[in-house]
C-alpha cells in the first residue's frame, strides 16, 4: 500500500513540542498527530483523550480477535526506577518478585499500602540501566506518589518517561503485520521485551499479557509514533479505537484499576493471582496477603457475566434472592465473530452465591456467571 491509505496522516503536518509530547498534553501523543489533520473523534479513556472510534466497534473489535487491529496506547505512562538500590527498593514496595526477573523480561502486580488494599497496579520490566515501570495515565500521578513516599535512604529515582509513548496490535495476524511493517518479533517470548531499531529510531517489542489473542506493544518516542502508526496501516492493520480495545479488555478478563479494582479491594479478591508472589520476602502489606493466604479464603471474588436483556449502567447490583451480593463494574454490548451481539461485564460477587449457583439478576435482568476470559464456545449462538 501506499502513503495513500485513507487512515494516514501526514506526519509533515504535526507539531512537536519538548519533550517529545506532540501538542495538547490531554491527548495521547498519537490522538494529537492525528486529530492535527482529521475529524477523528476523541474521547476520554484511562485518563486521557484519544480516538474512540476510526470505522465502527464491531469491525474493529472483529479485527482484533480474528485479524491484526493496531491501537493507541499513550493513555499507558511510563516510569523509570532507576539507582544501585532499584532492586531491592522495588521489590518491598510491590507483590510480585523484582527480584526474580531477568533482564528485558516483566511481570504485573500490584501496590499495596499496610492494610493490605490495592493503591494501584503496574507492569514492571527489567532493563539493562533500569525498571521500567508501565501504568495507566489516571492513576500514574497518585501512584508516583505514593511510592516516592517510601524513598527514604535509598538509592532511588523515579522519573516520568514521558517522551516515550506505545502503539499496541493484537490478533492472530499481528506478528505477519509487525513483519511486514519492518518490525520482527517471532522470537520474543510473552512478557518479553526485544530493544531494536526501526527507520532510524529506537524501539523496544513488548510481547503483553494476552489470554485470548497474541498482544504487542511497540515503545517508541513520540515524535515516531505517527510514522510506525501509518506504516502499520500500510501493511493493512485496521486502526481500532478505545471502544473496541475496552472490548477486548472485558472479554479478556484483565481488570483495570479505578474501574474494576479500588483502594478498599485486598489483592485475593481480585483473582489475578499472577499479580502475586508468595516466596519473594517482605513487602508493604505483605502480612495481610500472607494472612489471607493462611486462612485460605476471601468472601468476595471476580468473575465475568452475561447480561440478558438492556445494558445496565457500571456499577449496578447484582442481586440473588432480591439482595444485593456484588456489583457489575465493566460492561459492553458487542458483536462477538461467531457469536453475536451480547452485553458481557466483569464484577466483584461474593463467592457463596457463585458456590450455590445462586439465581442472580442486575437492573431486573437475568445475570449468569462467567469464568474468565470469556469462553467463545459455551456462547455460541444456536441455530
Amino acid at each position: 500500500m501506499s502513503d495513500s491509505s485513507p487512515n494516514s496522516i501526514d506526519s509533515s503536518e504535526v507539531t512537536a513540542i519538548p519533550g517529545g509530547l506532540v501538542t495538547a498534553l490531554s491527548e495521547t501523543p498519537l490522538a494529537a498527530a492525528l486529530r492535527a489533520s482529521s475529524s477523528i473523534p476523541l474521547a476520554e479513556y484511562r485518563g486521557v483523550q484519544t480516538a474512540e472510534v476510526f470505522s465502527d466497534a464491531p469491525r474493529e473489535l472483529a479485527a482484533l480477535l480474528t485479524g491484526s487491529g493496531v491501537y493507541d496506547l499513550g493513555w499507558r505512562n511510563f516510569l523509570s526506577c532507576a539507582g544501585e538500590d532499584r532492586g531491592r527498593w522495588l521489590n518491598g514496595m510491590v507483590t510480585n518478585s523484582v527480584l526474580a526477573l531477568e533482564e528485558n523480561t516483566g511481570g504485573y502486580a500490584f501496590v499495596l499500602n499496610a492494610q493490605g488494599r490495592i493503591q494501584g497496579d503496574l507492569d514492571i520490566y527489567r532493563r539493562a540501566d533500569a525498571l521500567w515501570l508501565q501504568t495507566d495515565r489516571a492513576q500514574v500521578d497518585v501512584l508516583t506518589a505514593f511510592l516516592d513516599h517510601y524513598i527514604i535512604m535509598d538509592d532511588v529515582t523515579l522519573q516520568l518517561e514521558d517522551a516515550w509513548t506505545a502503539v499496541g496490535i493484537a490478533g492472530p495476524h499481528a506478528v505477519d503485520k509487525l513483519a511486514a511493517a519492518g518490525l520482527s518479533v517471532d522470537a520474543i517470548a510473552p512478557l518479553h521485551l526485544a530493544e531494536t531499531s526501526w527507520r532510524g529510531r529506537d524501539v523496544v517489542l513488548a510481547h503483553a499479557y494476552s489470554p485470548l489473542v497474541p498482544r504487542y506493544e511497540i515503545w517508541i518516542e513520540s515524535s515516531g509514533a505517527l510514522e510506525l502508526w501509518n506504516a502499520l496501516l500500510d501493511v493493512d492493520a485496521i486502526p481500532c479505537g478505545a471502544k473496541a480495545v475496552e472490548q477486548l479488555r472485558i472479554l479478556e478478563g484483565t481488570l483495570a484499576y479505578g474501574v474494576d479494582i479500588t483502594n478498599r479491594d485486598l489483592p485475593q479478591e481480585t483473582n489475578q493471582m499472577r499479580a502475586l508472589h508468595f516466596s519473594k520476602g517482605c513487602y508493604l502489606g505483605q502480612e495481610i496477603v500472607e494472612r489471607i493466604r493462611s486462612r485460605g479464603l476471601v468472601h468476595r471474588t471476580f468473575t465475568g457475566f452475561l447480561v440478558e436483556g438492556p445494558e445496565p449502567p457500571a456499577n449496578t447490583p447484582l442481586l440473588a434472592d432480591g439482595q444485593p451480593v456484588g456489583e457489575l463494574t465493566s460492561l459492553a454490548r458487542m458483536i462477538i465473530p461467531g457469536v453475536g451481539e451480547r452485553v458481557l461485564a466483569l464484577g466483584r460477587i461474593r463467592r457463596e452465591s457463585l458456590e450455590r449457583k445462586s439465581v442472580l439478576t442486575a437492573a431486573g435482568n437475568p445475570v449468569i456467571p462467567f469464568t474468565l476470559p470469556f469462553d467463545f464456545a459455551s456462547m455460541a449462538v444456536q441455530p
